[in-house]
């Protein structure tokens, strides 16, 4: 899993088709990414999980290879449902969820809400807790028209140096090419504004409030140069859920996945045991 487009499998859900992928062998482990990455995210860090575990990998609604019907809004609630269907289509019983920035609020909506078993939770820079978007985001959804309309070069303009504040690591062109190639054109760009546009903290406000009930074993991993939601973000989320681990990642930022794959893999194992 070294580019995009190695999600070979395409399952129909509800609210449209998903690209996934299965790889390794061992106990279940579903990796859930964020915005506005893909599932390229995870794509060193599979490799060393599935020496030890079986890891589902998948494309949010919108995101990546996978497309939502038309008129479906690629909100949290929705991933959070659709995430629930996949791990039904995979007939998993009782899988490790991984999250990462909104994945972290689909994996526990998912968990909480829609009662998708988990044996544990892993929390990845996770967008939780709120206020949660950063002062970009905030202003494209205020003016989600004027960023719809105007000329696809200039948007692209705007995103790419956006994008590569997510680490902390200069990405090569090869990798920053690699995360924008989903939101090139003017396609491209009318999903980055629908993903945008949909994405809300009411739909994790019924998971915050219910944090203190998780049972699951969790691990809460930040990458210690996250300068998209800094480390106390991090502690709060912890300090929330009960037993939970906190753990940072060294000369990562936001992507802390992309920064330092080698030791959010093995983060994860020691956690899974």
């Amino acid at each position: 899993m070294h580019a995009r487009g190695l999600l070979t499998d395409r399952i129909p859900v509800s609210g449209g088709e998903v690209a996934t992928g299965v790889f390794g062998e061992g106990p279940p482990v579903v990796l859930t990414h964020g915005t506005p990455a893909s599932s390229y995210l995870w794509r060193e860090v599979v490799p060393i999980l599935a020496r030890r575990r079986t890891v589902y990998v998948w494309d949010l609604l919108g995101f990546g290879d996978s497309r939502p019907s038309p008129g479906v809004a690629p909100s949290i609630a929705r991933q959070a449902a659709t995430l629930a269907e996949l791990v039904a289509h995979w007939g998993l019983e009782n899988p490790a969820l991984v999250g990462h920035d909104i994945g972290g609020g689909i994996v526990l909506r998912a968990h909480l809400l829609e009662k998708v078993p988990a044996s544990r939770l892993a929390l990845v820079d996770a967008a939780v807790l709120g206020p949660w978007n950063t002062p970009f985001t905030e202003h494209m959804q205020q003016h989600a028209d004027a960023y719809r309309t105007m000329p696809h070069h200039v948007f692209a303009d705007i995103i790419a140096p956006r994008m590569r504040t997510a680490t902390h690591h200069a990405m090569s062109d090869e990798v920053a090419a690699a995360y924008l190639a989903p939101w090139a054109g003017p396609e491209g760009q009318q999903r980055w504004i629908d993903q945008v546009a949909a994405v809300h903290f009411g739909d994790v406000r019924e998971v915050t409030d219910q944090l203190d009930q998780i049972a699951a074993p969790t691990l809460v991993l930040w990458g210690e140069r996250d300068e998209w939601l800094n480390l106390t973000t991090g502690d709060r989320l912890a300090a929330a859920i009960p037993g939970a681990r906190r753990e940072n990642i060294a000369r990562a930022g936001h992507f802390a996945p992309e920064d330092n794959p080698g030791d959010v893999a093995e983060a994860l194992l020691r956690f899974f045991g």
